[in-house]
């Protein structure tokens, strides 16, 4: 497994936690997806705002979720998917956020091709992972992740796909593979892998709870520049590297 994710830059788990474990998480990402008060301030739409009268999210973030319901901390997930990660990158690395993305039903919005390291600030260290957690089962239809093997740890210029949306970047996806996962599964992937996934064309939700880990020196520092993934996001124009870096 270690071995795939340093050659390939991701690397996929069948069974992460079991169904029981899944149906806890559930209750509580519920919970917050429907609950826009409590979210207030850490609530984002991915899909962007291109029509402000639909009132239906499509691409649900919420940001810190566990900062509003602990409980989630208590989830077995969130102890197994960092002891993965200690075995992938070192035992340095801690959980640095964690975050609820849902795809809402029949809104049919991709999630643009982007590396997660363009909405970071550049760190000495670049040891990351995500790990994306299905709440449900997940195909090409309601959005599984897509990836495409790493090939070098070099961010690509970014820009945002719509307005007050993610951000996006043109690659190479001939190599893209899929990955499709039963409730409970769930990927590893680093800051540099270019991945992406369809929208939602179901009528159920497409919920995924992702955790993202670095080493424990890399919190602190970015603790201290004032970056503690909120979900606020300003831009700042590198012109040394044609990207836009998103600091949250």
């Amino acid at each position: 497994m270690k071995k795939y994710f340093l050659d390939n830059g991701f690397v996929k788990l069948d069974s992460l936690v079991s169904l029981s474990e899944v149906e806890k998480i559930r209750k509580l990402y519920d919970g917050l997806l429907y609950d826009k008060k409590r979210t207030k301030g850490l609530r984002s739409d991915l899909g962007g705002v291109e029509n402000t009268r639909n009132s239906t999210e499509k691409i649900t973030q919420i940001m810190l979720p566990s900062s509003i319901e602990p409980k989630l901390l208590e989830n077995i997930a969130y102890k197994r998917a960092l002891n993965h990660t200690r075995l992938l990158l070192g035992k340095d690395m801690e959980l640095d956020f964690d975050m609820l993305i849902n795809k809402a039903p029949y809104t049919n919005t991709i999630t643009p091709w982007h590396q997660d390291a363009a909405y970071w600030i550049d760190m000495p260290d670049k040891r990351a992972v995500s790990c994306w957690i299905a709440l449900d089962d997940v195909y090409e239809d309601n959005g599984c992740m897509w990836f495409v093997p790493k090939r070098d740890e070099i961010i690509k210029p970014h820009s945002f796909y719509s307005e007050g949306g993610a951000l996006h970047c043109t690659a190479n996806t001939n190599e893209a593979q899929s990955i499709p996962l039963n409730a409970g599964g769930c990927t590893f992937h680093d800051g540099f892998t270019l991945h992406f996934s369809k929208g939602n064309i179901t009528s159920n939700q497409r919920r995924a709870l992702i955790l993202n880990f670095r080493p424990k020196k890399m919190i602190e520092l970015e603790r201290k520049q004032g970056i503690n993934h909120t979900g606020v996001r300003k831009r700042i124009i590198l012109k040394s590297c044609g990207r836009i870096e998103i600091r949250l």
